[in-house]
């Protein structure tokens, strides 16, 4: 017989751990200064890097399209729910990321479930970087395809895992800018040592897209790589861009094959319309933000300078992911709750999110932060120093 179900021993053991997760509720727009369950605070937790989640552009073509086009796409991509604004913004990323095409999906999650379980299965073989997102992972292990795990950005490693494949397709698999740690992956090395095995190179480049690369052409475009080099790229649409979705581009050949195989897209429902409309004007907006992103850049050095000067240990990350290494989930938990206390929301991250041992604050950047919030977080954290042992 089965047992019957039993919840709360998990859910008082993640509360024992100080890893159990509460949800917050926002109150105001998604921008620097929010109203968080009543209180006023200075948010450095959000992925908004350009502050387009609220800007004024992007917030007018959604009107316009809800207005024009409706709400709801009412049905799949491949059933009648396939818009003009859908295809018209598919046209504008593929031209975007430098590809033949690009294809919607309505989460970043379900593009790289997708896309990995459309193009590999039994008999092949997933390389993947040991913290690439759990969405890759999930994707990895769901494939049937002999799935491994090489150490972070370890090319050496990743070579020696792909001269062991002896049959089947070979996928390499990373994040183009590490969401917890904010480092970049070596993409030159990895697309050479995946080009002398005959493995393809698909990179989730959620957090690059937007904030690195010319124009915001993200970490492909920063590494100077061609699509032969980099077969897959993904990027969201919740982050750099404001909006909502995700989108895989590549190949004429390889947005076909996910048209056909990828069940994360055919059994679902499109995007809304104005959806597609205001991340089309976002898209104008990111290509444009020159000035945002050397701002951006200007934050994260002052900010790495200063807190390293403290006595805080950050990852080697350039991106505006800043990430402080606190190491003890309940040390995270305190430093997150003071810095609350004084008017900042500034997120702990714990295991299993990041490995054992590994807690830390994660502070990321937008351009819509001045010098003077940054002041402000800095002088917070100084006087903290003293909460968390920092040797």
């Amino acid at each position: 017989m089965a047992q019957p179900f039993e919840l709360n021993s998990a859910l008082s053991e993640r509360r024992k751990l100080n890893r159990f997760r509460e949800r917050r509720l926002l109150e105001s727009p998604q921008q620097v200064e929010q109203i968080i369950d009543g209180q006023s605070l200075i948010s450095f937790c959000s992925n908004d890097y350009l502050g387009l989640a609220n800007h004024p552009d992007v917030k007018e073509a959604f009107i316009e399209s809800a207005k024009k086009d409706g709400v709801g796409s009412g049905a799949s991509h491949l059933v009648n729910g396939h818009h003009e604004q859908h295809h018209l913004l598919e046209q504008e990323i593929a031209e975007f990321v430098g590809v033949e095409r690009a294809l919607l999906f309505s989460t970043g999650y379900m593009a790289n479930i997708g896309t990995i379980n459309a193009l590999i299965g039994k008999g092949d073989t997933v390389l993947e970087d040991k913290l690439n997102h759990a969405s890759l992972l999930d994707a990895g292990l769901t494939s049937g395809a002999r799935f491994k795990r090489y150490q972070h950005l370890d090319t050496t490693h990743l070579l020696k895992q792909l001269t062991a494949v002896e049959t089947g397709k070979c996928l390499v698999v990373t994040d183009g800018i590490f969401s917890m740690d904010g480092d970049q992956a070596p993409l030159d090395e990895i697309s050479q040592v995946a080009k002398q095995n005959n493995a393809w190179v698909m990179v989730d480049d959620a957090h690059g897209f937007g904030t690195c690369g010319p124009k915001g052409r993200g970490s492909v475009a920063q590494f100077g790589l061609a699509s032969d080099e980099i077969q897959i790229q993904v990027g969201t649409l919740g982050k750099a861009f404001g909006t909502f979705g995700a989108f895989v581009a590549g190949s004429h050949e390889l947005c076909e094959t996910l048209t056909q195989f990828a069940r994360s897209y055919i059994y679902t429902t499109a995007l809304p319309p104005a959806v597609a409309a205001a991340t089309r004007a976002s898209l104008k907006l990111l290509k444009e933000a020159e000035e945002q992103r050397a701002h951006l850049n200007g934050l994260t050095q002052v900010f790495k300078q200063e807190t390293l000067a403290m006595g805080y240990e950050l990852w080697p990350s350039e991106s505006p992911i800043q990430p402080i290494l606190v190491g003890k989930d309940a040390d995270a938990i305190h430093l997150s709750n003071q810095l609350q206390e004084r008017g900042f929301l500034v997120t702990a991250i714990r295991p299993p999110t990041v490995p054992e041992g590994s807690a830390r604050l994660r502070v990321t950047f937008s351009a819509q932060h001045t010098k003077e919030h940054l002041e402000k977080l800095l002088a917070a954290l100084y006087e903290l120093r003293a909460e968390v042992d920092l040797d």
